[in-house]
């Protein structure tokens, strides 16, 4: 649910926060005070491309910061889990439009792109009207919305793993007939080269063991001479060793410490020096004692290391991996001399599960014509209350070829419409009026909103070329919508402003010859000011205010 929206420097805006409710929230306003600003805003933080022309004027960047509640909305906190954006159950979406450089956008303080926030977006607000947020449009969320309004959750998820067990059957068969064409050459190939890596037999880890003792007895000379020298300082000559140095060093402090107490961590210190160099001596001690110069085990290294590489150049692996290659190949190899075998189980297992999907495609195929039955005879009657007289609408199911089967079952679905009598059915993508599509939407909403994904519904203009009774019909409607979900509409009718739970009114104001518009909400004697400005125009009589009153106040019972 959208919860807060801050536009900072967005075209006339220069600062506006908006507090969101559940339910039914109407943005009205005098024409051209900036009521599509909001939406602007709202499609910008949602992935719209972004133009440094909406900077306001006189400002070097605009941001916009839009806020939503994630826990009416699992598919979108699944997501935000997914990419470890979650925070909670809460969505803070940032974006800001620079003058000089690229837009910057942020999903719970971190750094996205474009396309995430587009697919985010998605999940959170469907934005009716003519603007791109229009998911209703497309096929797959049509089927999305038919199976949900139908409960097939679980249906259509058995369906999904009966197809994907089948494909992966057919693919397996598929590459044993493929392989099997060139079955004796490729088993003589695999022959050799089994038996050829069964006699170097390279152990996991052994290449990263035979590197570090290649270069211990490589370098044996220089590493014997290096620590002979050391301990020759440290500990061995009787003049100059260290250790004879601080151990002097060490009985003189403690001669001292007896004298003045302040030396005795000095003391203590220089104690677990010489602790520690006589310890550092002892370890040096016994590895050059275990170092060996040893050329014919350097020999032996050399030439293993030099078939591991040899072997991992021919099979195209880093030598570190050489070792993984053997049990690949022999799994290759025990499939093809079984293939006959091998084929014979996967044909039975093949047909058991193509016929366990088309029994689950069947099962949901008659649901989905029963169902789209029901959603057909619903929205049509909606659509009469809405200025549709005589428009249809219809859920087609068109069976599809057995290659065209899919994880999502045997039939395409698509969302059929006319909008006026004597007219054809017509794809719902293909309605070119916006403010008829939006009214064909909200019916389909009403009708499916229990069952619907997305938990914002924003209506721009629906109430486009209707009145009277029918422009109440659509407040009802779409009042009833924000019964199960929360709906944002940008309405010019008071009969679908007295509708709202929460009312919105947009203004623009002139100061110091700049033009500022502002959105605040409205209390129940500004609500009543701003419904009779809507009935009467510019003379409002006290008649008109008690008729906003009643409207309002009917709107409630």
């Amino acid at each position: 649910m959208l919860t807060h929206i801050h536009i900072w420097n967005f075209a006339i805006v220069d600062k506006l926060d908006i507090e969101f409710e559940p339910g039914l929230s109407v943005l009205t306003g005098e024409t051209g005070a900036g009521k599509s600003i909001l939406l602007d805003a709202l499609g910008l933080a949602l992935g719209d491309r972004a133009d440094p022309l909406v900077i306001r004027h006189g400002a070097e960047k605009a941001e916009i910061s839009v806020s939503f509640s994630t826990h009416d909305a699992p598919q979108a906190e699944q997501w935000l889990v997914d990419h470890q954006m979650n925070s909670a159950e809460e969505c803070i979406i940032r974006r800001t439009i620079s003058a000089t450089g690229p837009s910057k956008s942020f999903i719970n303080g971190i750094p996205s792109t474009i396309a995430q926030l587009r697919e985010l977006g998605e999940m959170l607000v469907d934005l009716h009207g003519q603007h791109e947020h229009q998911s209703l449009l497309s096929r797959d969320i049509q089927r999305e919305l038919l199976d949900n309004y139908a409960a097939h959750h679980t249906l259509v998820t058995q369906v999904s793993s009966a197809y994907q067990q089948w494909q992966a059957l057919e693919r397996e068969i598929d590459q044993l007939r493929s392989a099997g064409r060139d079955r004796d050459q490729r088993l003589d190939l695999l022959r050799h080269q089994v038996k050829e890596l069964q006699a170097l037999d390279v152990q996991a880890g052994e290449y990263a063991a035979l590197e570090q003792d290649h270069k211990r007895l490589a370098n044996a000379n220089q590493l014997l001479h290096t620590v002979q020298q050391c301990l020759e300082a440290l500990t061995e000559n009787e003049q100059t060793a260290i250790e004879g140095m601080l151990a002097h060093c060490v009985s003189e402090i403690q001669s001292l410490a007896q004298l003045d107490t302040k030396l005795a961590t000095t003391q203590e210190l220089l104690n677990n020096a010489l602790i520690a160099l006589q310890e550092a001596g002892g370890e040096l001690r016994r590895y050059a004692d275990d170092l060996e110069l040893d050329p014919a085990r350097l020999t032996e290294v050399e030439q293993r290391l030099g078939d591991i590489l040899q072997l991992a150049r021919k099979h195209r692996v880093p030598p570190q991996e050489l070792a993984t290659v053997l049990p690949r190949l022999q799994t290759e190899l025990d499939q093809l001399e079984h293939a006959d075998f091998h084929l014979d189980s996967l044909l039975k297992q093949v047909i058991q599960a193509k016929q366990g999907y088309l029994d689950l495609a069947a099962t949901l195929s008659q649901s989905r014509i029963k169902t789209a039955k029901q959603l057909t005879a619903k929205v049509t009657d909606s659509m009469q209350g809405l200025s549709l007289q005589g428009g249809k609408f219809s859920v087609n199911l068109e069976t599809l070829n057995e290659e065209h089967y899919s994880l999502h079952g045997r039939e395409q679905i698509e969302f059929l419409v006319s909008a006026n009598p004597g007219q054809p059915l017509r794809p719902l993508s293909k309605i070119a009026s916006g403010g008829e599509l939006s009214r064909i939407s909200l019916a389909i909403q009403v009708i499916t909103a229990q069952a619907a994904r997305i938990p914002t519904l924003i209506f721009d203009e629906v109430d486009v070329g209707i009145g009277g009774r029918v422009a109440e019909l659509v407040g009802l409607q779409l009042r009833a919508l924000g019964q199960h979900r929360q709906v944002v509409c940008v309405t010019h009718l008071p009969q679908v402003a007295a509708l709202g739970h929460q009312h919105l009114q947009v203004s623009k104001h002139i100061n110091k010859n700049t033009t500022v518009t502002k959105i605040q909400p409205l209390e129940k004697q500004q609500r009543v000011d701003e419904i009779a400005r809507m009935l009467g125009g510019v003379q409002i009589t006290e008649q008109t205010r008690s008729h906003a009153q009643e409207m309002i106040e009917r709107a409630q019972v």
